[in-house]
């Protein structure tokens, strides 16, 4: 990989003022002074230049200019992967940008994959795997909250906390195999306690890491919330009080709302996925008839449904179905248009949440956006329990680990062979090793960083 130089646009195509080409490796400056001339009677050649300088010039290909541009010279290793970097200014638009690229590769650069300027910055360990993960949290973040998550695990507070938790497994296998290493001695009493010690508040913190799993993954990815009801409820109405603007059609004709619609919106610090659906009742053509059935399909991928039903008409057989088919999930019953004289009368028993609202005139929305956060949250979000949300690839190696630290500590307290506590043991070690890159696979690395942008 040394010997291999790479080069992508990073900033997103499109028209702009300006578009970034990131070119690294150890040919990287060599291939810049193949089609950069810079511009003054004393500029240097960019393979001449100080690190951390800007340089303006052109890109020329063929004799002809590419463009005008200014070249960032970064040298190893301090640089975002630890190799030799420059990055190309140009103007932006698609056509600039791409025949720079195109020159850049010409020159002997080859087009990134995806995700492969951070993966080398892994390999080079400027970074751990989680940091890594963290790179694209920070890119894809949809909320302050989010954002500040995604900062703490690029700035190693999660990394911390795992290193040290694989580093007093280490030293409780150290122990182990020294004994295994002397089969005459036998562990003593107080020795043998004290292992059992460690490994249990092992396998506590590895409970507090897994505590945060549904968290993060909720501020990462965000929360589906499904807008359902009969026609005319109010349904696109309650989208566009959320979000702030109107997104959907809203008409006093039943069956506007033929398809879904998506949007997210920050309610209170937290993604959510609001999917306005259409409304229930007996389709009038095929059309709505598809309607509804995605609309049931949404619902029932929903991790939340707001079940909008009308204040100033009583509840309908559909309705009443809908509250028994929604009780045991988390739902919130929204009785919207409460600035009409009430007829609506909920079941008595009723389960979970019951906000008031206008959509006319605004009332009650806030409440309602407290109702969701509460019902998917409970309690503060403080700043410390941002800085160790994990992932789901996290949560996977930290439950391996937790039960193959449970199998070590049964097998040490039934006094069963030190050869069995090690295995368990140095399981667990490797499946803590996985979540910051320690003991990662080729595949695991591939399928990590598949996911990122190229340029990244």
């Amino acid at each position: 990989m040394a010997e291999d130089t790479i080069a992508a646009i990073a900033t997103p195509l499109g028209e702009g003022g300006l578009a970034v080409i990131r070119v690294s490796g150890s040919r990287a400056l060599a291939i810049a002074d193949a089609c950069f001339v810079p511009r003054g009677r004393s500029a240097p050649q960019l393979s001449q230049a100080a690190s951390h300088t800007v340089h303006f010039g052109r890109i020329l290909r063929d004799a002809e200019v590419v463009d005008e541009v200014l070249v960032t010279v970064l040298r190893a290793p301090r640089t975002y992967t630890r190799e030799d970097t420059i990055e190309v200014s140009c103007h932006g638009g698609l056509l600039p940008a791409k025949l720079v690229l195109d020159t850049l590769l010409a020159h002997g650069a080859r087009l990134a994959h995806p995700g492969e300027f951070t993966k080398r910055a892994f390999l080079n360990g400027r970074l751990d795997l989680t940091q890594a993960e963290a790179v694209a949290d920070v890119i894809h973040a949809r909320t302050e909250l989010a954002l500040t998550a995604a900062q703490e695990q690029l700035a190693g507070k999660l990394s911390r906390r795992v290193n040290q938790l694989r580093d007093d497994l280490l030293h409780i296998l150290a122990h182990v195999e020294a004994h295994i290493d002397f089969p005459d001695e036998d562990i003593a009493p107080d020795t043998r306690a004290a292992l059992h010690d460690r490994l249990a508040r092992g396998q506590a913190f590895l409970d507090q890491l897994l505590h945060s799993a549904d968290e993060g993954q909720l501020l990462r990815r965000g929360l589906r919330a499904a807008i359902v009801g009969r026609p005319n409820a109010g349904k696109s109405s309650l989208l566009n009080q959320l979000l702030g603007r109107d997104r959907a059609i809203v008409s006093p004709i039943p069956g506007t709302t033929r398809d879904t619609i998506e949007e997210t919106a920050n309610i209170r610090g937290l993604p959510v996925v609001f999917v306005d659906t259409a409304g229930w009742r007996t389709a009038q053509d095929e059309i709505e008839q598809e309607g509804v059935r995605r609309a049931r399909e949404s619902a029932a991928r929903a991790e939340l449904v707001l079940l909008v039903v009308d204040n100033g008409e009583p509840l309908s057989p559909a309705e009443t179905a809908a509250l028994a088919e929604f009780a045991a999930r988390k739902r919130i019953v929204v009785r919207n248009k409460s600035d009409r004289p009430p007829r609506l009368e909920l079941p008595a028993g009723t389960a979970g949440p019951v906000v008031a609202i206008s959509c006319l005139t605004g009332a009650g929305i806030e409440t309602l956006k407290d109702a969701i956060k509460e019902l998917v949250w409970a309690g503060e979000i403080r700043a410390e329990m941002l800085e160790v949300m994990i992932n789901a690839r996290h949560q996977a190696a930290l439950r391996r680990a937790r039960e193959a630290a449970a199998r070590a500590q049964a097998a040490l307290d039934a006094d069963l062979t030190l050869e069995l506590v090690a295995v368990d043991l140095r399981a667990a070690v490797n499946a803590v090793g996985e979540i910051v890159g320690q003991t990662a696979t080729e595949d695991l690395l591939d399928t990590i960083f598949s996911q990122f942008c190229i340029g990244k």
